[in-house]
């Protein structure tokens, strides 16, 4: 599915100038070897050699504001453009060293610490050379810059732990599971979870272990999703055909939500000439039925469990079950991948706007062909639920 863009990642393979790349080169910072900053904290693991990966810490190399605008969500809440948090972005320095997910070394400490923190903390930072300029991007996680080898990495100030935290953390041996769904309760955010996750400080602690940055965003949505679900299942169904819609950064998203046993279905649409699409529009499809889903999301990825959790909170919240239908189509507008924190921060979104109801899923569906590119019976060939609806038994079938 990755277009010339996401093959390109600024090199001019179209012969045009990268405006992706453009923004990152006007706000880059000068190329400093030692240089003290806010870190959000922002860490990031990856997964290439694993169990021997590149794990480090982004970082702007003054202490200023740069760093309290790193998640989906702030970006969301401060209706931020593409255009905007890509100069955000392009602030910040990536230090990055090699590291064992299991080994504990002194960066790997440093990370450690600045992932229990809920509020930035001032870093110094050392690297052995100086940063290039250079763009990761990613369906998952945020893009990335600058990327240099980091030598040492200093505190300069104690990290904010929140007392929860540093209890279920330090003083527990209490499984990952356990422990996100804990602090999710006590309303510890969701990137910050992800951390914790990311930088090996939760599990048993006789296996902890890091875990790559893509796979712990997933695992969170997925874990606190799946505790929802538990509750759900043995809710009421909801009584009528309810429609919510709304959009965020090129992304639109219509949630079809329809009487009966919980079902969740996610459908993509990427328009020719968005960020990961080519010159013909690419649809993906997963979903899962009343008893959940046994196998990864592998179509929709990431974008299926992030759109899941916004509407298990939903429904939770209106304490009803229903089959649901979500269908996101990005567009054209969405120029530049900002990770899948997008995906849950529209459909965050789009579950606080005001619903539509109807007497008939046909009249529902004519509704949502008013506002998308796509055409609607394409939706309907593609849909599981849409093609199996009224199907499916509950528990309580049983």
């Amino acid at each position: 599915m990755d277009n010339l863009c996401i093959r390109c990642k600024g090199k001019g393979l179209c012969g045009h100038s990268c405006r992706i790349l453009a923004k990152f080169k006007d706000n880059a910072p000068k190329p400093k070897l030692h240089f003290s900053g806010k870190s959000a904290p922002e860490l990031f693991v990856g997964r290439i050699g694993y169990p021997y990966i590149n794990a480090g810490i982004l970082t702007p190399q003054d202490n200023d504001n740069i760093s309290n605008f790193p998640s989906a969500e702030e970006w969301s809440k401060q209706n931020f453009s593409i255009s905007n948090v890509l100069r955000l972005r392009g602030q910040l320095i990536y230090g990055k060293a090699q590291t064992h997910i299991k080994i504990n070394d002194k960066i790997k400490q440093v990370t450690q610490e600045l992932a229990l923190s809920s509020k930035p903390v001032s870093t110094e930072i050392f690297l052995k050379k100086k940063p290039t300029m250079q763009f990761t991007v990613d369906k998952v996680f945020q893009p990335m810059t600058n990327p240099a080898p980091l030598v040492k990495a200093i505190l300069e100030e104690n990290p904010f732990v929140p007392k929860k935290v540093d209890y279920l953390i330090n003083d527990t041996d209490a499984k990952s599971v356990d422990v996100i769904n804990e602090l999710y309760k006590s309303n510890t955010k969701i990137d910050h979870l992800q951390k914790l996750l990311s930088i090996g400080l939760l599990g048993k602690k006789a296996a902890r272990r890091m875990v790559p940055t893509r796979w712990s965003i997933t695992a969170t949505d997925d874990t606190i999703s799946k505790e929802h679900l538990k509750k759900i299942r043995y809710l009421p169904h909801t009584n009528q055909i309810t429609l919510y819609s709304g959009n965020f950064l090129g992304n639109y998203i219509e949630a079809l939500i329809l009487p009966g046993p919980f079902a969740f279905e996610a459908i993509e649409a990427w328009q020719a000439g968005a960020t990961y699409s080519g010159t013909e529009t690419e649809i993906s499809q997963d979903h899962e039925g009343f008893n959940g889903r046994k196998k990864y999301a592998f179509n929709v990825t990431g974008g299926y469990y992030a759109m899941r959790l916004p509407l298990t909170e939903h429904l939770i919240k209106i304490k009803r079950q229903a089959s649901v239908l979500m269908f996101r189509e990005i567009r054209p507008e969405y120029y530049a991948p900002l990770g899948v924190g997008i995906v849950r921060e529209t459909a965050k979104r789009t579950f606080q706007e005001k619903p539509k109801y109807f007497d008939t899923i046909k009249d529902a569906l004519q509704d949502i062909s008013e506002r998308i590119e796509t055409p609607i019976e394409t939706i309907k060939q593609k849909s599981w639920l849409l093609n199996n609806y009224g199907k499916q038994k509950s528990i309580f079938d049983f």
